[in-house]
């Protein structure tokens, strides 16, 4: 039967709506990158070489949070949308976790850096200050915008079902197959790594993403600033070895809160929070259970 709230009411955005969640976000993200794989020239010819800075290539990044939204819409209205984005005012978390993003991200970057041997051999990727502020720009509206989908639906929903340790596994091998047709394009970011070792870090990032999720009671906001950290363009391109220190870090989360993300108790269910959920307390969620 379906899953309901801790006080019997049904969930707005019930755990069917993952599907076609997830159908939408693979068809319009590897229809896109699929055309320029197997039709390139034509592509090119229409819409110019596609890149990481290419207006196809953001409407592919945007898929979750396109998807995400159309699921919601339909699932609980206009309110409910407006309830779901509401998510963006949640911020309160332990202090612990902005350290992190402030300062523990950009270490663990630099850490990968001086592992691979390029820190002070690598130079400053940018000659001026608008170039600088131009690429900082894109960052933060590129990638931290796949989180109103990755984050904001899909975790919650997995959480239903599992917990918050294994619906991050789960969701993260999603996330890193999400990736694969940027892998075999030219021109883009991902072009240039091993997809082995994108995977891993996709996982290792979605675990402690998780954890932040349900500390933070449902943030999008906090999430997409720690995409936004992990893509900064500012920090050096450290792959494959931030991965590996990435991997220590989840493995460090995940035991110093190996209560939380093995139980479901708790954990962030609600994609659409009601009400008292968004006043900024950290509220925004609710323990679900099953009619069974």
């Amino acid at each position: 039967m379906a899953q309901r709230l801790s006080d019997g009411q049904p969930f707005l955005v019930p755990f069917v709506s993952l599907w076609p969640y997830l159908l939408m976000t693979f068809a319009l993200a590897w229809g896109i990158l699929g055309l320029f794989i197997v039709l390139p020239d034509q592509m090119a010819g229409l819409f110019g070489e596609l890149t990481g800075n290419h207006p196809l290539f953001f409407l592919a990044v945007y898929s979750p949070a396109i998807s995400a939204i159309i699921v919601i819409a339909c699932s609980s209205g206009l309110g409910g949308l407006r309830r779901f984005f509401g998510r963006l005012l949640l911020w309160r978390c332990s202090a612990a976790w902005y350290v992190f993003l402030i300062v523990g991200i950009p270490l663990v970057m630099l850490g990968g850096s001086a592992l691979k041997g390029t820190l002070l051999t690598e130079s400053f990727a940018f000659t001026s200050p608008q170039s600088l502020l131009v690429a900082l720009l894109l960052a933060s509206i590129k990638g931290p915008v796949e989180e109103f989908g990755w984050r904001g639906l899909a975790l919650p929903l997995l959480q239903r079902k599992l917990a918050p340790f294994w619906a991050g596994l789960v969701l993260g091998g999603i996330w890193g197959l999400w990736h694969l047709p940027a892998f075999l394009l030219s021109g883009t970011q991902q072009s240039q790594w091993s997809f082995g070792a994108f995977l891993a870090g996709c996982l290792a990032l979605s675990v402690i993403v998780t954890a932040l999720l349900n500390a933070s009671r449902g943030s999008i906001l906090l999430c997409a600033l720690f995409h936004l950290a992990v893509m900064n363009p500012v920090l050096p391109d450290a792959q494959p070895y931030d991965t590996y220190l990435l991997l220590v870090v989840a493995a460090v989360i995940v035991h110093s809160n190996r209560e939380a993300m093995f139980r479901r108790d708790g954990a962030v269910t609600e994609v659409v929070p009601r009400e008292e959920g968004l006043d900024g307390a950290g509220s925004g969620a609710t323990e679900a259970r099953t009619d069974a």
